[in-house]
């Protein structure tokens, strides 16, 4: 790409940054987003050129992610991309900061140009909608097939899918990473979530798609944690050891370990979440996870299998000599799990 002249009529050593961009845009943007918009606006304090290349030598990235990071701020109504007669990019207008939720009036502030020029003017209504999915070409299809890294994409959804992928998939694909600014990472892990939940349509993983992107997702970390917080057999598990808040990330492992490594569902995971909180008040996760360990080792696969794996545990542990008074609550604590014994042994840890 062609180097970029920034320039503006006045200037001076300094930087300013919106207290607006601070207040209602920084904390939902990632590093390299933060970087590039912030760099933009030091160049149209210098009357430097740059470019597109210069950009990603400057932080570390490829060229692909300064333009995912443009993508990400035009979404976010902080720039505008134009595009020449070649469908290359050929300006940026730097837009002025508004409150979220507020209407754009002005575009007092920020007057400057890159050639890849930049000159503030408000998004029209005519501008085509950032979600809806365009008329590609055929060239331009052949063109995103025939880059390295997009055609081993197409390759991994292929095998997830089970199939080789129509034109209006492959143009879904493309929307995804042209459009939406969605990485490689990204485009992995949306097929896998979409897979996990039985989905293979294309419709549906463009409707999660546009989804993410309308909620500022850019990284499979953020998608997953978006998606933790409406996986409801997460919320279901935390209600049932007694816990209210969001979970951490090791009681997201612990999940993962019993729905997907031990392939359970809730029947049997409520089970021992209910033994656990009989049992316990302290780490109940891992209390939980003793249990659901135990029960993967015997076969259990169902709830109807739990009752078969407590009768061949009593006969093959030990018998303890007990003390105090014995009543129905300890008869059933002492006849599944040794809960004071895993205490210690968790505390020592």
């Amino acid at each position: 790409m062609g180097r970029l002249t920034i320039y503006k009529d006045n200037h001076a050593d300094v930087t300013a940054v919106s207290n607006i961009f601070i207040d209602e845009y920084m904390k939902d943007a990632n590093d390299a987003q933060l970087k590039v918009y912030l760099y933009l606006l030091r160049m149209t304090g210098a009357d430097l050129p740059t470019g597109i290349s210069d950009l990603a030598d400057k932080f570390n990235h490829t060229e692909k992610d300064v333009l995912r990071a443009l993508k990400y701020w035009e979404k976010n109504g902080l720039l505008a991309l134009e595009y020449g007669e070649d469908k290359n990019l050929s300006g940026i207008r730097l837009l002025e900061p508004c409150r979220l939720g507020a209407e754009k009036k002005t575009e007092a502030g920020i007057n400057s140009k890159i050639n890849f020029k930049i000159n503030a003017k408000t998004k029209t209504d005519t501008e085509p909608n950032p979600y809806t999915k365009p008329s590609y070409t055929l060239d331009q299809l052949k063109a995103f097939q025939s880059d390295e890294e997009t055609s081993q994409l197409l390759f991994i959804v292929e095998q997830y899918i089970g199939k080789t992928l129509s034109p209006s998939e492959i143009k879904t694909v493309f929307f995804l990473s042209d459009r939406l600014g969605f990485s490689v990472d990204l485009i992995d892990y949306l097929v896998q979530y979409c897979l996990e939940r039985g989905k293979k349509d294309f419709r549906y993983i463009e409707k999660v798609a546009v989804s993410w992107a309308q909620q500022n997702i850019t990284t499979p970390e953020q998608a997953e944690k978006q998606a933790y917080k409406y996986d409801r057999i997460v919320y279901d598990i935390m209600k049932a050891l007694g816990k209210s808040s969001a979970p951490t990330a090791k009681e997201v492992d612990f999940i993962n370990r019993w729905t997907k490594v031990f392939g359970y569902g809730m029947d049997v995971i409520s089970v021992a979440c209910e033994r656990t909180v009989l049992g316990t008040d302290k780490h109940r996760f891992e209390y939980a996870d003793s249990i659901l360990n135990s029960w993967f080792r015997a076969g259990v696969r169902h709830a109807g299998d739990i009752s078969g794996a407590d009768e061949s545990f009593k006969r093959t542990k030990p018998v303890q000599p007990r003390t105090g008074v014995s009543n129905k609550f300890n008869q059933f604590t002492q006849n599944s799990y040794d809960f004071d014994a895993l205490e210690k042994e968790l505390l020592r840890n």
